[in-house]
């Protein structure tokens, strides 16, 4: 059982590996995209966004299915899905049926996402499980990180005349063979004491809802001149939330399944390592914003020596992910604050690679142990609907960075000083990792000894449960 539960784990960071790539991978093919399809402006924004919102909308409900239905079966499901999204997406004869492929995509894999967190929760302990999730933590960093250089290099590559195509096709194989053998090698796990009946469909539509009017904005509202629906979406998001936080407290008292457990926020470590999640991710999405900028256009490289400067923050990152410790948040400041440095000194790229290099390797040191300790502080039977927020935090946080960030950008860029610009953005950067680190210390420790003693009293009791 040990080795069949080891050979899992790279069917399970293939398919994250994947739909993290998949949120970056398209954005060096948009101007092929535009020029093949004859795709308008805001076509080819919702071949971006169109993934990104269904991704961020879906996360939560898709945690609870996975406690309801099984995490194998619904992981099986979202897999298949997203493997005939992306041949969709490969096989598009027009904007229309691209963007609705990107959609259905961005859906699948948000019933992935949750599942792979909560299936390694299951299936590894102790130091097994720390194990699991530095591979994770890799994984992710990895894909996110390198996404528009691997999409540069399949848009150039121009295999048997894909093209763009070859950034959604690419996924087919990869899908198909991850499923052919998920059955197998992902054991099944004891039937959840949860009726399906209680998925609260209400719920989910509340929560979908009040999501997209949090992104679409943030995402669309900046390359459309802030207009007044994107204000009014703003406003109505949060009274969206608010009445779907009423509704599960109404339905956890009066003794129903919410969709989502609130009581996961009643521990402390839990919330504020939640805090800390959205700031890194906000800050990885907002560094991938300024870098790809600031290396094309204000040192004026080409988008294959870009490629190269990034790949010493993917490099970083990856020999630090083997070995992670707890200095990751303090790493991560200092190669921000080294690479302001590099930049207002206009320093050669050779010196932005080393600054990247410290950056990647605080990021690698810190990912895989603080989603390790987020989802450790929530008991196993919260385990779904706590990965299904894990997973919306780390894609909102996301999405936040960026627009954040590219909006300070561009604010500073308005005289055409792409360096201030790029000063401008890292200082938003250094602000976000110096919140990672404050409430990463904030997250009381003396909790993880009584989550592990959960955990292993589960193990005993319950197996794969």
């Amino acid at each position: 059982m040990t080795t069949r539960r080891w050979a899992a784990l790279p069917v399970l960071l293939v398919a994250v590996f994947v739909t993290t790539l998949d949120f970056f991978v398209a954005n060096l093919a948009v101007p092929s995209i535009r020029a093949d399809l004859r795709a308008g402006d805001a076509s080819v924004q919702f071949v971006i966004a169109g993934y990104g919102l269904a991704y961020a909308a879906g996360l939560i409900a898709s945690g609870r299915l996975g406690d309801l239905y099984g995490h194998r079966r619904v992981f099986r499901f979202g897999l298949a899905l997203f493997t005939l999204a992306s041949a969709g997406c490969g096989l598009a004869s027009g904007a229309v049926w691209l963007v609705v492929a990107r959609v259905v995509q961005g859906g699948a894999a948000a019933l992935l996402a949750p599942q792979v967190l909560t299936l390694i929760g299951e299936l590894y302990r102790g130091a097994d499980r720390a194990t699991a999730f530095r591979w994770y933590g890799t994984a992710v960093g990895l894909a996110g990180l390198s996404g528009q250089v691997i999409g540069g290099a399949l848009v150039a590559a121009d295999h048997l005349g894909l093209g763009w195509r070859a950034c959604f096709l690419v996924n087919v194989p990869i899908g198909a063979a991850a499923l052919a053998v998920t059955g197998r090698l992902i054991p099944a796990p004891l039937p959840s004491p949860i009726r399906p009946a209680g998925l609260d469909v209400g719920g989910a539509v509340l929560v979908a809802a009040g999501l997209v009017a949090v992104v679409l904005p943030l995402i669309e509202g900046r390359e459309q001149g802030w207009p007044a629906w994107a204000w009014w979406c703003l406003a109505a998001s949060g009274p969206i939330l608010v009445t779907f936080v009423r509704r599960q407290r109404r339905l956890a008292d009066s003794g129903r399944t919410p969709l989502l457990d609130l009581d996961v926020f009643t521990d402390k470590a839990f919330a504020l390592g939640l805090v800390a999640v959205a700031l890194l991710f906000g800050t990885s999405a907002g560094l991938s914003f300024v870098l790809a900028l600031y290396l094309q256009d204000g040192l004026s490289l080409g988008p294959l020596a870009a490629g190269a400067v990034c790949t010493a923050l993917n490099a970083g990152f990856f020999v630090a992910s083997l070995r992670p410790r707890r200095i990751g948040a303090p790493v991560l400041l200092l190669g921000l604050c080294l690479l302001y440095d590099v930049v207002a000194r206009a320093a050669p790229p050779y010196q932005v690679a080393m600054a990247l290099l410290v950056v990647g390797a605080g990021m690698g040191l810190l990912m895989s142990p603080l989603l390790s300790s987020v989802l450790s502080a929530v008991r196993p039977e919260r385990a779904g609907a706590a990965a299904g927020m894990l997973g919306t935090v780390q894609e909102t946080g996301g999405v936040l960075g960026a627009t954040i960030t590219g909006a300070v950008f561009f604010g500073a860029l308005d005289g055409g000083d792409w360096r201030a610009a790029t000063l401008a953005g890292l200082s938003v950067l250094v602000a976000s990792a110096s919140g990672v680190l404050a409430f990463a210390a904030l997250r009381p420790r003396a909790r993880t000894p009584v989550a592990a003693r959960v955990c292993a009293q589960h193990a005993r009791h319950g197996g794969d449960g």
